[in-house]
Order: structure tokens, then sequence, then C-alpha cells
């Protein structure tokens, strides 16, 4: 039990550092240089070697104890910016999937109509390729045409889109896909699936919910460097890169998570209408429609 917890301490004291204590000290040491330097003499070498020496030199002229009193106070300050900021995390999360408070609502609803109308639009395209030749007479160049369309279609949402954002759409699609192809409501399904699925595809899946995670976390931290870009405009420009930086991870982690989410169903619906009864022990195949709905009127109890 001592190597467990000597070991437990050891990773908490790694995530602390990463994500609370790091990141902390480096957006304290931008605000006291924004502060000193400003607007004005944003990028001014000469100015930020005069504050950096006359900072040592203050700091070189105090006794031990006040060097360790202050060590100690940065450190406290760092994690305090540092879990002010991952507190923001939550509402980045709801910014980037497309749940967005009343106040945004229309311009959220606004976004949903033109996102369907672009889909609509591209699926229509695809399928006026398709029409144009049959698929026995179709060319090299005519078929690559319609894979492209498709690719459009599937780039901008794998569904009809129900979110003003990409990455939520990408959750928005498997819930209807789930729905329409085999009459499941994952909103009370997701739960009992996860139950029945092998440890390596939930270990795919938490990975992927991790890296989506882990990129809100990063880009969250472009709040408070575009709040520190007021007084000092370099913090703004870092912001950007910062949230630029998490946002194109968390697209990358949603479209791990959004497949490998699907594939768990279309692989494993099967189990779990075999584990409640719906499904003869011995069938094969995916889930049918029916099976879904089935099970969908088991979980929901009513509700």
């Amino acid at each position: 039990m001592g190597k467990f917890f000597e070991e437990l301490a050891k990773k908490l004291a790694e995530k602390w550092v990463s994500l609370l204590l790091l990141p902390g000290m480096l957006f304290a040491a931008a605000a006291w240089l924004g502060h000193r330097l400003g607007h004005q003499h944003a990028l001014d070498r000469a100015q930020l070697k005069t504050v950096l020496s006359d900072t040592a030199a203050a700091v070189g002229r105090q006794s031990a104890g006040t060097q360790a009193l202050l060590l100690a106070g940065v450190v406290l300050v760092s994690t305090g910016i540092g879990l002010t900021v991952q507190a923001l995390a939550g509402p980045t999360r709801l910014l980037w999937l497309g749940q967005w408070p009343r106040p945004m609502a229309r311009s959220g609803a606004k976004r949903v109509r033109n996102r369907r109308a672009r889909w609509h639009a591209l699926v229509q395209r695809r399928r006026d390729l398709e029409n144009a030749t049959s698929a026995e007479s179709r060319t090299l160049d005519q078929q690559d045409e319609v894979d492209l369309a498709a690719a459009r279609v599937n780039r901008l949402a794998m569904a009809v889109p129900g979110r003003p954002t990409w990455m939520g759409d990408r959750i928005h699609a498997v819930e209807q896909i789930a729905r329409d192809r085999y009459g499941l409501d994952l909103t009370f399904a997701w739960p009992r699936l996860w139950l029945v699925l092998p440890e390596t595809t939930r270990a795919d899946i938490t990975a992927a919910h991790a890296g989506f995670a882990a990129a809100v976390a990063t880009g969250t931290w472009a709040w408070p460097y575009l709040l520190l870009g007021a007084i000092w405009w370099p913090a703004a420009v870092a912001g950007i890169g910062i949230g630029l930086t998490g946002w194109t991870r968390a697209r990358a982690a949603m479209a791990d998570l959004g497949t490998m989410s699907e594939a768990a169903l279309d692989v494993h619906g099967r189990a779990l209408a075999t584990a409640l009864g719906v499904g003869a022990p011995d069938s094969l195949g995916p889930l049918t429609l029916v099976e879904g709905e089935t099970l969908t009127g088991l979980f929901r109890k009513g509700r």
C-alpha cells in the first residue's frame, strides 16, 4: 500500500505541475511583464532587459527567508490562477459543443439553419452527380467527382446538422444515426451499451474523450491571455494561438470520439440486445430497428 500511495502522490504532483503550476506561472509572468511594459514598450528589448535586471537585483537584496516567502507566494498565486482558469473549461466545452446559453440561442438557431441548408445543398449535389450516370457506365473521373461530393457532405456533418458547431454536430450525428438506423435513444441506451463493450473498445473511447478534455483545458487558457491583451497586445496574439491550438486538437479528438462511438454502436449493439433478451443468443449482424425500439422502450421506462 505504501508503494501505491507513493505512486499516486507522484502522479498527482505531475498533474498539478503540468495542469496548474506551470501554466499559471507562465501567465503570472506574462501579466507582470504586460503591466510593466504596456502597449508602448510591448516589444522593447532594452526596456525588458531593464525590468528583468531591476527585479532580479531587488529580489537579490532580500534575505533568504523573504525570498522563500516570495517563491511560496508565486507558487500559490500561480496555482490559484490555474484553478480559476480550469473552472472556465466547462463554458469552453459548452461553447465548442454548441450547447449555447439562452442569450446566444437566437444566434445558435440561425447557425443551425444555415448549416442545414448547406448540408442539404451538398447532399443534393451528390445525388445529382449519382443520377447523371449509372454506376455501370460511370468513368473513374465521374466516380471521383461523386466521392468528392460525398466527402464534402461528411466533412460538414455526418447527419443532418442539429448543433451550431462542427464539434457539437459530431455528437449529434451519432445520436441521430442511433435513432434513425437502430431506433435507439442514446440518452438512455449509452450507459447500458457501455457496460457490454469490450475493455479495448472502452479504452479507445476513453482515450478519445481524454484527448478532447485535454484540448479543452488547453484552449481555455486563451481567455485570460485575450483579457491580458487589453493592456499588453502580445498577450492577445498568444491567446489567439493558444485558442487555435486547443480548438484544432479538440476537433481531431471529437472526430475520433464520434467515429469510435458510432463504430461501437454498429459492432456491439447486438451484444446489448442479447444481454437484455431482446435478441436471440445466437443471432448475428447489426441491431435491427425493431430491436432498437424495443430496447429504447425498456430503457426509458415510460419516461
